[in-house]
């Protein structure tokens, strides 16, 4: 739940792509097998992209984590643990992200218009099931780069401008306290 709180202005960024991407898949409105069959063709490449393009940027953001974590752990001003809670919860999503992601671009290589076999009814299935997918792994990758955004303001806060932050660690704080470590515990 510390998360979610934590977090809110991310997912529902995440969850406003969501929405706004599958909106347009549902103004399409009811289509039959063979319209969906059609429609699948059509827009098998861009999905394919799509998620080509997402597995790509997961993988560098992970990548990028590392080189945060770095000028984290090199900055003058020691940070709280939140701030490395925030990290790695970015790199939990993003590992998230990149499975479905990957998964769902296997899932559109397989030669489903190419087989006989296939009911045209599926179709109708296949279509609404890929481009919800295709919405959802779009916001997924919408929130990852605004948690990722948060992280790196806070980080340019802290060390490049050296502002006083909350996630700055001082010996008179009360980040050792059981409220605090009982707080970090729920976070994770």
């Amino acid at each position: 739940m510390g998360f979610i709180k934590n977090n809110r202005n991310a997912i529902y960024g995440g969850i406003a792509a969501t929405c706004f991407t599958g909106l347009g898949v549902f103004l399409v409105g009811n289509v039959s097998g063979y319209e969906a069959k059609n429609l699948l063709e059509v827009s098998l490449s861009g999905l394919n992209m799509l998620c080509n393009t997402i597995v790509l940027a997961s993988a560098t953001i992970l990548a990028l984590l590392l080189t945060l974590l770095s000028v984290s752990i090199g900055s003058t001003n020691s940070l709280k643990k939140r701030h490395y809670f925030q990290v790695l919860h970015i790199a939990k999503f993003d590992v998230i992200l990149f499975i479905s992601a990957l998964i769902l671009f296997q899932f559109f290589n397989i030669p489903i218009m190419e087989s006989n076999e296939v009911p045209t009814s599926w179709y109708v299935s296949i279509y609404w099931i890929t481009l919800g997918a295709s919405s959802l792994i779009s916001g997924m990758m919408i929130t990852v780069i605004l948690l990722l955004y948060n992280a790196v303001t806070n980080i340019i806060a802290i060390v490049g401008l050296g502002k006083e932050h909350e996630l700055i660690s001082t010996q008179d704080t009360s980040e050792n306290s059981a409220e605090e470590q009982e707080k970090m515990k729920k976070e994770a």
